[in-house]
C-alpha cells in the first residue's frame, strides 16, 4: 500500500537521509518525493510503497525523530541541479544521500515519483557553498548511478518564499470545512499538482491561487448565489407527433443538466447532473419548474463519470451508463485510482474535485449497463452499444475510443433530433461570464482536459460531422444546431 508522509525537518545535511534509513529500514519503497526550501524551509513529502505492518513502524520512528526546527539559511549559496537515475527499490537513493552528507551538502529541492519502469528519476537541487567540492562530489555519486547536470537555475522557478503549505492547508480546511485526514489529502494533492506543473516546464507560481479560487468559486455559488441559466425547447416526436420539452440548465460551474419530459407521462430523463454539492440548490430549482416534482419517476443517462457529471445520483431510480463508466465507479468503490486519477497530471485535481464538490458513489442496485466494451475496429471514433427506450423514444448509446477519457458517451435521439455529447465537445463560446472563469482554472491544474487531445479533436470533429441538423447539448455552454453538411 501507498502512503504520503508530510514531514518536518530540519533544514541541515542529513536530514532526509535519517528518514530515508528509517523508511529502507522496513523494507519501504520510496516512490515520490517533493521538497521546495522556497515554499517551506522544512516540509518535504515523501510517498512511500510498504506494507500496512510497514507503515505502522516507519510512522513510529518518524515520530520518535521529533524533528527540531534547527534551520541555518546560507545567503549566497551555488545551486547546482542534478537528476539521477536509480533503481526502483528500497534504499536505492540512501547511498547518495550518504555521499551528500559526507560532503556536507544540503538539499534544497527534490522532486521524484514512479513511472512504471524498473528505475526512478530523483531530480535534486544541491546547496553548494564551496564550489570546488562540485567536481569531487560528483565523481563520487557517478560511481554508484547515472547521474545528469542540468543547464537551468531552480531558483528562477520556485514559489515565493510567502507561501507556505501550511498556511495554505488551515486556509482550505477553513473554505472546505475539512477534518484532519481531508486536508492533509488537500495539501498532499496541492503538492502534486505543483510538481506536475514544474515537471512539465510549466510555472507554478500560481498552483495554491488556482486551488483556493476553485474551492472559492464551488462553495461561493451556493444558495443564492446559484444562477443557473434555465432554457426550454419544445420538441415534436418526428416518429409520433408527440410533445415532448427540453429544459437546459447551465450553473455557474459543473456540467449541464438536461431534463426531458413528455407531454402526458410521469417521468423525467435526466442526462448529467453537475456537482454533489449543488444537490440542494438544483433540486429548488427542479421544483420551481415541476411542482409536483416527487411524483415523477427519475432516469439518469450519464455521458462519462467525471465528477463534475454524476452529483444528483440520490434522485434517481435508474441510472444508465456504459461498462466502462461502471467500471470507473468500482474502482472508487474498491479504493482504488478511477480511469481520469490513472493519468498523473489528473489525479491530484481530481482528488481534489471529490473533496471540494462532496462527491458521492452512486447506489449501484439503480445502476444499468448499456452495452458491454468492445473493441474498436482500426479508424473507428464512436462505437454503438445499445439503445434505451423513455416515453416511446429511442436513445441510441454510443462510446467514444476515449480522448477525452475514457467511458466516453454520445447520447442521439433520432427522433427528436437531439445530441448529448458530454465533453467530447463543449460549447465555449456559449459560455457564461462565470463559466468562462470556472473553465480556466481545471486546463491549468491538470495541464489540460483531455486524455488524448488528438484523439479528442478527430473525436469531437467526427461528432460535428456525423450528427449535423440536431440540436447539439453539450456537456458544458449553451444548446445550438450543428450546421448540416
Amino acid at each position: 500500500m501507498k502512503k504520503t508522509y508530510v514531514t518536518k525537518m530540519p533544514d541541515k545535511a542529513g536530514a532526509f537521509l535519517l528518514a530515508s534509513q528509517i523508511i529502507s529500514k522496513y523494507d519501504g519503497n520510496i516512490i515520490r518525493a517533493n521538497y521546495n526550501k522556497a515554499v517551506d524551509l522544512h516540509t518535504l513529502f515523501i510517498e512511500v510503497s510498504a506494507s500496512a505492518e510497514s507503515h505502522q513502524k516507519i510512522s513510529e520512528e518518524l515520530s520518535k525523530c521529533g524533528y527540531l526546527f534547527d534551520a541555518a539559511e546560507s545567503e549566497n549559496q551555488k545551486i547546482l541541479m542534478i537528476v539521477l537515475k536509480l533503481l526502483d527499490k528500497p534504499g536505492s537513493v540512501t547511498s547518495v544521500l550518504q555521499i551528500l552528507k559526507n560532503f556536507d551538502v544540503n538539499i534544497s529541492y527534490i522532486s521524484s515519483q514512479e513511472n512504471g519502469t524498473e528505475f526512478q528519476y530523483f531530480k535534486m537541487g544541491l546547496l553548494i557553498e564551496d564550489t570546488r567540492k562540485i567536481k569531487n562530489l560528483i565523481d563520487e555519486i557517478s560511481k554508484i548511478c547515472e547521474i545528469k547536470i542540468l543547464d537551468y537555475e531552480i531558483t528562477d522557478r520556485l514559489l515565493d518564499g510567502t507561501i507556505f503549505y501550511v498556511s495554505f492547508a488551515n486556509e482550505m480546511r477553513n473554505i472546505l470545512n475539512l477534518n484532519q485526514k481531508e486536508t492533509n489529502i488537500v495539501l498532499i494533492n496541492a503538492n502534486k499538482i505543483m510538481q506536475n506543473l514544474d515537471e512539465n516546464n510549466k510555472s507554478p507560481i500560481k498552483t495554491f491561487d488556482y486551488i483556493r479560487r476553485f474551492a472559492k468559486f464551488v462553495k461561493d455559488k451556493k444558495g443564492s448565489a446559484f444562477n443557473a441559466k434555465l432554457s426550454t425547447f419544445p420538441l415534436v416526436s418526428a416518429k409520433n407527433h408527440k410533445n415532448f420539452t427540453l429544459f437546459a440548465i447551465e450553473p455557474p460551474c459543473g456540467s449541464n443538466t438536461y431534463i426531458l419530459q413528455s407531454e402526458d407521462d410521469k417521468q423525467l430523463l435526466f442526462v448529467d447532473s453537475g456537482f454533489s454539492c449543488y444537490l440542494d440548490e438544483m433540486q429548488h430549482l427542479f421544483f420551481k419548474i415541476f411542482s409536483n416534482f416527487n411524483q415523477y419517476k427519475k432516469i439518469n443517462f450519464i455521458t462519462h463519470a467525471d465528477v463534475d457529471h454524476v452529483g444528483l445520483f440520490p434522485i434517481f431510480d435508474e441510472i444508465y451508463m456504459n461498462q466502462n463508466c461502471m467500471e470507473n465507479f468500482q474502482l472508487e468503490k474498491e479504493g482504488k485510482k478511477d480511469f481520469r486519477e490513472q493519468t498523473p497530471i489528473h489525479e491530484p485535481y481530481c482528488v481534489l474535485s471529490k473533496i471540494i464538490s462532496d462527491y458521492k458513489l452512486p447506489d449501484f442496485e439503480k445502476c444499468k449497463i448499456v452495452g458491454k466494451k468492445v473493441n474498436f475496429l482500426e479508424g473507428e471514433l464512436l462505437s454503438k452499444l445499445g439503445t434505451v427506450n423513455f416515453c416511446g423514444l429511442s436513445f441510441e448509446f454510443f462510446e467514444g475510443r476515449g480522448g477525452h477519457v475514457k467511458g466516453e458517451t454520445v447520447i442521439y435521439c433520432e427522433e427528436l433530433k437531439l445530441v448529448f455529447t458530454g465533453d467530447i465537445f463543449v460549447n465555449i463560446k456559449g459560455f457564461s461570464e462565470e463559466q468562462k472563469e470556472f473553465n480556466s482554472i481545471a486546463p491549468f491544474l491538470m495541464t489540460g482536459v483531455e486524455t488524448n487531445a488528438v484523439l479528442a479533436k478527430q473525436t469531437r470533429d467526427f461528432v460535428m460531422k456525423k450528427f449535423s441538423g440536431n440540436l447539439i447539448c453539450p456537456g458544458h455552454g449553451a444548446t445550438f444546431c450543428a450546421a448540416k453538411n
